[in-house]
């Protein structure tokens, strides 16, 4: 494994250098000895309104190339209409099949255009390059449950090199938002509800996509979003208003931005589509300017969300027509439009709100020139063209392929495991394998819908030893069948199940019930399923179940019942192949909750660092969570030891060092995920009652020790005063370590004076 690790990164260090350079020296911003400010300045004197415009454009694939379904097959002399002698802003949606493609679209662009300036390729990339072929790792959420950035840091690196090799320089992604609702659709492409846990991946994210110089061969710019506060819309609706006062939005959900800008370096921000306390943010001058700029030093370009300026007209209502919306985005601290007004509609609408002095000249330059200066630091001037034979040797390679069957792996979560049902051992000699989810080969939201991962049942059957057979029964269908038919359906499953050893159920969520647009307004199983698991359970034969989901489910039935439950969310290319080692033992489950499961919709929203009046106290249901943030099984057993704090007590700038000894009581090697979380005791406005302040995987052989240290500064204990001042304020801080959010282990404490 370590050579295949190895190979990926010679694979990384091959692509650099890897560029075509263009044209010698004319004008001073062609200089790459000048500084960038200095080459944006220059280059901006010398551009009309019209160029300038036309740089805060972004066309579609279809309009400069000859498109095969998702992806570009060639290139098409539209371009030439579509880049003009005034050049664009940016291209999206080509997923070039060969890099020959953007290349030649780049080169009418710089050849042919009166100054020259470069095209940016833009594309999806959540856990994968979303181009066919492409690998594919497992949805960020389950990339969080493995709690691992330095995985997470070395995916971004495969993204990126798969991307830029593609001629692709700019990645739609990360997304940072905190999904509070699980009733949100897109809750699968985020690194679940936790600040701490989803700022450590995006920074690891944001710095893998990167690398260590966004102009090399294999770096793309990273673009967090979305920007901000937009994971816990109205009712959980994607788009709704989100209703929060400034210091909440800024101890959470920014917080994990702003660690992506400070500490990841990104280069890239979009903004949302919601309203923030009635301002869209869009055009948020608070948000774009105040915040991201002045406060935390951004020195990207912020893109619009697909036709969110345009809501600012149609659905905010707080535009008049294109002029007025145009005009107070780029006021805001907008940059380009992402598909929301036709090509002429903007440059007429521009064009007028200069005329008419909503929008002022200088805004226009300052906007144009972050798109300019992001162009500049990604190489595309001396470097706009990329070696055509590199995909061959760094798309989907089998190095590639180990990290994301790793991911895989590390991903998945052992919920519960009564009498220790998993893993299926030698005296398990006959396994039904119930539920048309087992034959998915679905590779999650934002990935290549032509691409197909491992379906679990076809992995299980090629994992499996020759004593071990393995059986398929659907049990219902996805289809409008009768009843009758689906009767009999449910009747081969039971009767499949009576005749085995032990069943494997996979239940979750089908294509249409999740991802973006597809919000619920619950988050029960299906009726098909309830059906189908509470029928099975009657037989009293050993049951396990899998989901197959991308967002917390209420499994109550399930939970109570079920003697092993297996949460695997969706894994991309390598998902089958992951889940069956670790049914069958090849692999010991290591991964953590990202994310609460609640009881009932009714507990919504439902988190683990929650105020300490948000109780949760029902007249109807138990007050606790089905599953805490944080929890996750292991075929061994750990315990905890000797808690150290130390010192006792630091001053407002120290530093605490929390020492534990964790140690293997089983009788198989396990990794653990050791958590620690702190509560301000006194302040002098509401904190949370524990939040989560660092983490570390442990692997340990049966019967090993092994210390774990953590350094906790007193930047991670500042909170926003009544004053909204970011301080430590002095007093006493208590410490708890545990294996998740609930099950603390040991307890100390420290002082700030």
């Amino acid at each position: 494994m370590k050579k295949k690790y190895a190979g990926a990164l010679a694979i990384l260090m091959m692509a650099f250098c890897s560029f075509e350079s263009p044209e010698p020296v004319k004008y001073p911003y062609q200089n790459a000895a000048l500084p960038v400010e200095k080459r944006v300045a220059d280059l901006l004197s010398r551009m009309t309104v019209a160029e300038k415009i036309k740089q805060l454009d972004m066309y579609s694939g279809h309009e400069v190339a000859n498109m095969k379904g998702h992806e570009s097959a060639s290139y098409s002399d539209s371009a030439r209409i579509a880049i003009g002698t005034e050049g664009i802003g940016s291209v999206h949606d080509l997923y070039p099949l060969t890099s020959d493609i953007s290349n030649q679209i780049q080169r009418y662009a710089v050849e042919h255009t009166r100054l020259g300036i470069p095209v940016l390729f833009i594309e999806e990339g959540l856990h994968g390059y979303s181009g066919l072929g492409s690998t594919t790792f497992p949805v960020p959420l389950a990339l969080a449950g493995a709690w691992d950035t330095t995985l997470v840091h070395q995916t971004g690196r495969i993204i990126a090199t798969e991307m830029r090799a593609h001629g692709v320089a700019m990645v739609l992604g990360p997304v940072l938002c905190l999904p509070r609702d699980p009733r949100w659709g897109r809750v699968e492409e985020t690194y679940g509800e936790d600040p701490y846990l989803a700022a450590a991946n995006g920074v690891a994210m944001v710095k893998g996509l990167q690398g260590n110089k966004v102009s090399d061969a294999d770096a793309v710019l990273a673009e967090p979003k979305h920007f901000a506060v937009h994971g816990i819309p109205e009712a959980g609706s994607n788009t709704a208003p989100v209703n929060m006062g400034e210091r909440e939005a800024r101890s959470s959900f920014l917080y994990v931005f702003e660690k992506a800008i400070k500490e990841g370096g990104a280069l890239g921000m979009m903004a949302a589509y919601s309203e923030l306390d009635g301002i869209p943010c869009v055009d948020n001058r608070w948000l774009l300017k105040d915040v991201l700029r002045k406060e935390w030093g951004f020195k990207g370009f912020v893109l619009s969300d697909l036709g969110a300026i345009k809501m600012s007209m149609v659905n905010h209502r707080v535009a008049a027509n294109t002029a007025d919306a145009m005009a107070q985005t780029l006021t805001a601290g907008l940059d380009m439009q992402f598909y929301d007004f036709s090509h002429t509609e903007l440059m007429s609408a521009i064009k007028k709100a200069l005329v008419t002095k909503q929008l002022s000249m200088a805004e226009l330059d300052r906007a144009v020139g972050d798109v300019l200066r992001v162009k500049f630091m990604l190489g595309l001037f001396e470097h706009p063209y990329v070696d055509e034979s590199l995909i061959k040797k760094v798309f989907h390679t089998e190095a590639s392929h180990a990290v994301a069957l790793k991911a895989a792996r590390e991903g998945i979560s052992l919920l519960k495991n009564d009498n220790a049902l998993l893993p299926l051992n030698a005296n398990v000699h006959s396994v039904a394998v119930i539920g048309p989810l087992a034959t998915s080969t679905y590779l999650g939201g934002y990935a290549n819908t032509d691409g197909k991962g491992v379906a679990m049942l076809d992995a299980l059957k090629q994992k499996a030893g020759s004593d071990m057979k393995i059986e398929y029964e659907a049990g219902y269908s996805t289809q409008n069948k009768s009843l009758d038919t689906q009767s009999e359906d449910l009747q081969k499953a039971i009767d499949l199940v009576n005749h085995s050893d032990v069943a494997v159920v996979v239940l979750g969520e089908d294509i249409n019930e999740v991802g973006e647009g597809k919000d619920r307004s619950n988050l029960d199983l299906n009726a098909r399923q309830t059906r189908l698991i509470e029928a099975l359970q009657k037989t009293g034969k050993p049951i396990a179940v899998v989901l197959f989901n991308g967002r917390p489910l209420c499994i109550n039935f399930v939970a109570k019942k079920i003697p092993a439950i297996v949460e695997s969310w969706f894994l991309g290319d390598a998902g089958g192949l992951a889940i069956a080692d670790v049914l069958l033992g090849k692999v010991n489950p290591s991964g953590k909750l990202p994310m609460t499961f609640p009881r009932s919709t009714g507990q919504i929203p439902y988190y683990y660092d929650h105020k300490p009046t948000s109780r949760h106290v029902y007249v109807d249901q138990d007050t606790s969570a089905l599953f805490p943030f944080g929890h996750g099984l292991s075929y061994t057993t750990f315990a905890y030891a000797d808690l150290t704090v130390s010192p006792g007590t630091i001053p407002v700038n120290g530093v605490v060092n929390v020492g534990v000894t964790v140690k293997n009581t089983g009788k198989v090697e396990g990794t653990e995920v050791v958590q620690l979380y702190i509560r301000d005791v006194i302040s002098s406005v509401t904190t949370p009652v524990k939040s989560l302040k660092g983490f570390r995987r442990i692997t340990l052989k049966p019967g090993e020790s092994g210390k774990v240290q953590f350094k906790l500064s007193t930047e991670e204990l500042k909170i926003w005063n009544r004053q909204m001042k970011h301080v430590v304020e002095p007093g006493e801080f208590k410490v708890m370590i545990g294996s998740s959010s609930e099950d603390i282990r040991l307890r100390g404490n420290f002082w700030v004076k």
